[in-house]
């Protein structure tokens, strides 16, 4: 993996596999650029340059105090875009990474954006509130938090059956997907693991959305227990103008592995169109 120092100092390490239209993807939390690693080798293998980074605080990146927040995390992006000289680039976001894309393109607008695909992503808020009455209650974000600092490595354990969806009955069950899932968590350092709930589950993207102006797919499972589809998905496609909406029916959170063909073949399709 190669390395990129931001201008605080913070290491950002990437993945750079292949050659021609770069496709540039952000991951979910609290995992690493390995989360798609099934996305990269495909698409790479079908004439695209597929870019990864680890998020500061996450995989083999550095794990700073600072900077663990939607703003941070958009312009580490930039910085990376910037440095390798990104052109007519495809952003591809998973959860939080979907966060991060969007805020990417709110600061810093689509000038280097050829497309845009958001993946069981967290837009445009995930916390309940006035204005967003049916988002998750911030209970449910605290008991998170209480969850990592008391036992993150048992919590990531537990985290992965909902994520992949393997708590539905009748469920294939890899037991190695669930190690890789707690391998990724335990890489991730305990700031980024603590404080990125606050970036994931507070930060309104709802005006980030709005001033998407590329072609945009989103990808969302109807089961997904994570980023429930109601409040992510089918609001941010009436935000994001034209918007196209893939809806998988029963798929989970982490559809990116468990519906890895699908996914390769949608993100293909789109990516050539």
């Amino acid at each position: 993996m190669a390395t990129l120092i931001t201008q605080d100092g913070t290491e950002i390490h990437y993945k750079d596999w292949g050659s021609g239209q770069p496709i540039v993807f952000s991951h979910g939390w609290p995992l690493s650029s390995q989360a798609f690693e099934d996305q990269m080798f495909f698409l790479a293998s079908n004439g695209f340059r597929c870019i990864a980074h680890d998020r500061r605080g996450h995989g083999r990146s550095s794990q700073p105090w600072q900077g663990n927040d939607m703003d941070t995390y958009a312009d580490d992006l930039s910085e990376l875009m910037q440095a390798l000289d990104l052109k007519d680039a495809i952003h591809v976001g998973h959860s939080t990474g979907g966060g991060e894309v969007a805020r990417y393109i709110g600061r810093h607008g689509t000038a280097r954006v050829a497309k845009a695909v958001l993946i069981g992503a967290v837009p445009p808020l995930m916390v309940k509130t006035a204005s967003n009455p049916g988002g998750t209650p911030i209970e449910a974000f605290d008991q998170i938090r209480a969850n990592v600092l008391a036992d993150r490595s048992q919590f990531w354990k537990d985290l992965s059956l909902p994520f992949y969806g393997y708590n539905r009955v009748g469920a294939k069950v890899s037991e190695g997907v669930r190690e890789s899932f707690w391998l990724q968590g335990m890489a991730a350092g305990m700031p980024a693991s603590y404080f990125c709930v606050k970036a994931f589950s507070e930060t309104d993207l709802s005006e980030d959305l709005k001033k998407i102006d590329v072609p945009t797919l989103i990808l969302h499972g109807d089961d997904d227990q994570i980023v429930p589809i109601a409040d992510s998905a089918l609001i941010s496609a009436k935000l994001v103008k034209g918007a196209m909406l893939n809806v998988y029916k029963g798929a989970p959170h982490g559809m990116c592995t468990t519906r890895k063909d699908e996914v390769n073949a949608d993100l293909l399709a789109f990516a050539k169109a």
